[in-house]
């Protein structure tokens, strides 16, 4: 085969897999097409449900409370009837009472005068003695028109235009949550969330996180507050989990509605102190340590169960409950674990002290932080700066140098640690001399 025809066979395979590159393309991005067209029409479905319920309820409620109101006010107004009635019935019989009395006194005089001349005084004395005790000159008292009930319904007419304006306003419809989440990155036993609004004109007040398995049916409140970021912890790993995050509008009750659901795991073990130790006690998830109240009990070190911390990370060491004070207390990271040891102030550890001061491989740094107390956190962070070789005896290795940053309070400290061998990870430790100390490590 000559070379022109070989570059043409060439040619022609490489057009071949460009071709099907560009179908294999083409395919993915019909796939994304059907994706984005489920999305728009599965939300519209689940959108027009909600609210012919949500409208269904609230029609039902309201004519049920019409109905109530109503039923109210006709008892209110049979009531008045009745107590307004009733004297007027009391003041009737008092008048056909003495109707009757007067009926019959007629009678007994129109009698008295037919008698006979003989029976005519004592019939004539009797009736006027009788008609002396009826007192015809008392008549009972009848209320004038101005002094009884009349009846009459208040109604406030600006109730209706009031009503109609809500219900003009009620509900809105939006293509696209005012909020949606921009970051998931993984940590050590959780997920880092990032969030960030995507629309200009709606003013958030609060936002709410939350988070289920993707094997679950059930979200569970993570976060609620003014932060557009949360790190949710506690979560297995390998493990799907699906996050959703909304919003609240400055001034209102009412939530957003929820972003599109992100899909996000964890890879990283979490972190935990390592068991064992009869100077501290440890939570169930082995993530809080607690320095125990035991005169056997004397100053160690408490170091985590693996070196978990690796650089571009941030190890939060929360204080949930201080104790007395030492100089030899400290919380930090190492690069390696050594029993024996009452403080972490040595060689190949940083660390910062219940007093705020700072350690660098065991000496002091000028700088100092804020004292450690009931609600600290103190923050590390870490990134390679530059790798150093090393050929010592033949032996080949690489020294490293780190930016550290240790803040503590509203102040940080940086500074540079340099390692003498490449580290995968970190262990972190505590150091207390004294009981009490509560530290939550994440």
């Amino acid at each position: 085969m000559s070379i022109e025809a070989e570059a043409l066979l060439q040619e022609a395979k490489e057009s071949i897999e460009a071709a099907q590159n560009y179908r294999s393309e083409l395919q993915h991005r019909v796939q994304g097409l059907d994706l984005a067209r489920q999305q728009i029409k599965g939300s519209a479905t689940q959108t027009r449900a909600v609210l012919v319920q949500h409208f269904q309820e609230l029609q039902g409620t309201v004519s049920r409370l019409l109905e109530e109101r109503l039923a109210a006010l006709l008892l209110e107004v049979d009531a008045i009837e009745q107590d307004s009635v009733r004297p007027l019935d009391d003041c009737q019989k008092l008048i056909e009472q003495g109707v009757s009395t007067a009926d019959e006194l007629l009678r007994e005089g129109e009698a008295a005068l037919r008698c006979g001349v003989g029976e005519q005084d004592d019939k004539l004395g009797s009736f006027t003695k009788k008609a002396l005790q009826i007192q015809l000159d008392s008549l009972p008292e009848v209320p004038s028109l101005a002094e009884v009930s009349c009846l009459s319904a208040q109604l406030d007419d600006s109730l209706l235009p009031a009503v109609k304006g809500r219900i003009c306003t009620h509900g809105s419809v939006a293509s696209h949550p005012p909020v949606q989440i921009d970051e998931l990155v993984e940590r050590p036993g959780g997920i880092l969330v990032r969030w960030c609004k995507v629309d200009d004109d709606f003013a958030a007040q609060d936002y709410r996180l939350q988070y289920r398995r993707s094997a679950s049916s059930h979200f569970e409140d993570a976060y609620v507050g003014q932060d557009s970021e949360y790190l949710v912890l506690h979560l297995d790993p390998h493990t799907e989990y699906l996050f959703r995050v909304c919003a609240r509008g400055d001034g209102r009750w009412e939530w957003s509605p929820w972003s599109i659901p992100q899909t996000a795991c964890t890879t990283l073990a979490p972190h935990e102190w390592s068991p064992g130790s009869e100077e501290y006690s440890l939570s169930s998830r082995r993530d809080i340590a607690l320095k125990n109240d035991s005169p056997l009990c004397g100053a160690g070190v408490l170091y985590s169960q693996a070196p978990t911390y690796c650089c571009r990370q941030t190890l939060t060491f929360k204080i949930i409950s201080a104790g007395q004070p030492d100089k030899r207390d400290s919380v930090g990271v190492c690069v390696d674990r050594r029993n024996g040891q009452d403080s972490l102030q040595r060689d190949q550890a940083v660390c910062i002290t219940t007093s705020g001061a700072v350690f660098v491989n065991g000496k002091e740094m000028t700088n100092q932080l804020p004292a450690i107390s009931t609600g600290s956190a103190v923050t590390f962070d870490m990134e390679v700066v530059n790798v150093f070789p090393v050929n010592i005896n033949n032996n080949e290795g690489a020294s490293v140098k780190l930016r550290v940053t240790i803040g503590s309070g509203s102040r940080e400290v940086v500074f540079d640690w340099l390692l003498e061998q490449v580290c995968e990870g970190l262990f972190f430790g505590c150091s207390f001399t004294h009981p009490g100390w509560k530290v939550f490590v994440f």
